[in-house]
């Protein structure tokens, strides 16, 4: 005959065990993390969640909002309701999207960010290509109208476009002041003066993260373990008495993505990202190599948290061990 009391015990386990192994599930359903859906007011300020949603985040119908995306990225917004949209979703257009390095069906998480200021000033510039060929004012032609009235929440180095006649322009937000996020009101000053901003210079700052990342699933949650717990989590380590490794060794073919995987754990983890080659820095005088790694490593020093990425680090061990031999 079985024992209840052995019964209960054995569902208390499977019960903890349950728990246990949903945690991370369990993050995903926090109530302010959304999954993103296509926007139908197609608005560059403007995203839209359920009113049962907005009820339970208390947030009202115009508030803006911070939304938090990938690759360390966020951006602010006006909210407004939609009983159209699903509860578990929040509409935001192709711009919005970008900004947050976010695709349709990914996760973001929403908060309340009701101390943006007004603006004093930005300092808003266009996008070389969509602005080639034209002429005339771009402030009146786009920007005037664009802000009029409107009380836009921007965030520094956000992008937005406006259509005006017979094309759209893509500019971006270059300053804000005061702070990273302002709302452009009737009297904040915008400029628009300087050189358009190269799209390619742009588009080589992007940010690498670990969705670029392909093929490498098993390394990568190694990678992470080893690497983004000791640099997001310190005291954890430091209350059980576990040193976090200083350094790993990433073995494999060119072009396998080393470096790639580097620089993606490095943006995510918002660390300074500073790689040396190997051969580059060897040097034929005495000394030399040594003290050019030092720099490296000062420099590294000053900007913690940091990842030093050394490519090739066979040639700098190679020397090492001749230096040795002699």
């Amino acid at each position: 005959m079985a024992d209840p009391s052995s019964s209960a015990q054995t569902t208390d386990s499977k019960s903890s065990k349950r728990d246990y192994s949903t945690a991370i599930l369990e993050r995903k359903k926090s109530p302010n993390r959304l999954i993103v859906d296509e926007a139908i007011n197609d608005d560059n300020s403007v995203v839209s969640m359920h009113p049962a949603k907005m009820e339970e985040l208390q947030l009202f119908r115009g508030d803006t909002i911070l939304i938090r995306g990938k690759k360390r990225k966020d951006t602010v917004c006006i909210v407004l309701a939609d009983e159209q949209c699903e509860e578990q979703k929040i509409r935001m257009n192709k711009v919005v999207r970008s900004n947050l390095r976010v695709r349709l069906t990914d996760m973001v998480s929403v908060h309340q960010c009701p101390d943006v200021k007004y603006g004093k000033r930005v300092h808003i510039l266009p996008i070389d290509d969509s602005v080639e060929g034209l002429t005339g004012n771009l402030f009146d032609a786009y920007l005037k109208p664009y802000f009029l009235d409107a009380y836009r929440p921007v965030r520094k180095g956000d992008f937005f476009q406006v259509r005006g006649g017979m094309r759209s322009v893509e500019f971006k937000v270059v300053e804000t002041d005061p702070g990273e996020y302002c709302v452009v009101a009737p009297d904040t000053e915008i400029f628009c003066e300087g050189e358009p901003i190269k799209r390619e210079d742009e588009e080589r700052l992007n940010e690498v993260g670990y969705d670029d990342v392909g093929g490498v699933r098993k390394q990568m949650a190694q990678i992470r373990e080893l690497v983004e717990l000791p640099l997001r989590h310190p005291q954890l380590f430091k209350s059980i008495g576990v040193k976090p490794p200083k350094g790993i060794l990433l073995y494999g073919p060119p072009g396998s993505g080393k470096t790639l995987i580097a620089r993606a754990v490095a943006n995510e983890t918002g660390a300074f990202f500073f790689l040396i080659n190997g051969p580059e820095i060897m040097s034929k005088l005495a000394g030399e190599s040594e003290s050019n790694l030092r720099k490296a490593f000062e420099e590294a020093e000053k900007n913690a948290p940091s990842i030093i990425f050394i490519d090739e680090l066979d040639s700098i061990a190679q020397r090492g061990r001749k230096h040795t031999v002699k």
